[in-house]
Order: structure tokens, then sequence, then C-alpha cells
């Protein structure tokens, strides 16, 4: 795992929605993410609307992300929750089943959605990449919505001006 957060993308000076849904289980780490997420969708998105919803645990994460992506007004969704491992295969388990889905949601829908639903073998860990500052993953998280909306929003207006061009002659 890296112990370096990537480069800030360009600013994006469209107005762009992010929708973030977080587990209100480990709140004290889920609030982290989500004050980091925020304050970088800040910086990097001026003109963007930041909504939040919260949801009792990560297993309900991709409930509310599935809704928000069929309302089809989000340019991002960010999903934020933390798993820590217990002494069974629980916290696996559940951490397999929200990425899967997450990753459905993102392609069925064609919304991205960012997986910010961090699993942990200890609170050192979580402390570490939720709450400080050098390597947090939230921020991370920000970064990567913002690029990848700006991507897609490219993307989607080329194939929009290639949809409406005229046929080629090719004769």
């Amino acid at each position: 795992m890296s112990k370096s957060t990537p480069s800030r993308p360009p600013i994006a000076n469209a107005k762009r929605t992010f929708y973030i849904v977080a587990s209100r289980f480990n709140e004290q780490y889920v609030g982290g993410l989500i004050d980091h997420v925020s304050e970088e969708l800040r910086e990097l998105a001026p003109h963007g609307t930041i909504l939040i919803h919260r949801v009792p645990g990560s297993f309900e994460i991709p409930v509310i992300a599935r809704e928000v992506a069929i309302q089809n007004e989000a340019d991002a969704i960010i999903a934020c929750g933390v798993i820590l491992r217990g002494e069974t295969d629980h916290a696996q388990n559940l951490s397999r089943s929200v990425t899967d889905a997450l990753q459905r949601i993102a392609t069925e829908h064609g919304v991205p959605v960012i997986n910010a639903v961090l699993s942990f073998d200890n609170e050192n860990q979580a402390r570490a990449r939720c709450l400080e500052n050098k390597s947090n993953r939230g921020t991370e998280a920000a970064r990567a919505a913002v690029e990848i909306a700006n991507v897609l929003s490219q993307v989607r207006s080329i194939q929009g001006a290639a949809v409406s061009k005229p046929p080629r002659d090719n004769g």
C-alpha cells in the first residue's frame, strides 16, 4: 500500500455534483474520511455541490449509492466506511461484498463510484489513513472523484460530438 497521496488533479471549473455515502459505524474514522473528502472537494471543485447521506453501516452503502446513481445527477459518488478486522472472516466477507456491489453500480449506471470503504487490521492503521494528513484515504478519494468526473465528462462530450456529426463520405 502506498504511503503517499497521489498528486492533485487540476481544479475543476465546471459545476460538479458529488455525493458522499458514509457509514455511521466506526464514526470517528469515517468522520475523518468525510472531513478530508469534503475539504479536498471544496479545493478541487470550488463550484461543486457536495451532498452527504449517512447510513448505519458499510453494508448499507451500496443501497443508497445505487439510488443516487439511478437519479443520474451525480458526477461521482464517494463511498466512505471503515471495517475493522476481528477474529472471524466477517470483515473480509463484508469488504468483498461492498466492493463488488459498488463496482457493479458504477458500471451498470455509468456513474463513477469511488470506493473508500476501507478495511484495517487495527485502529492504528485506521487512525493513520482516516485522521492524519500524510496518506489520508479521504483526500485520495476526493482527488479520484474529481479526476474521473472530468475524464468522463470529456469522453461524453466527444461522444456527443461524434453522434451529431454527419456520416463520412467514403466515396
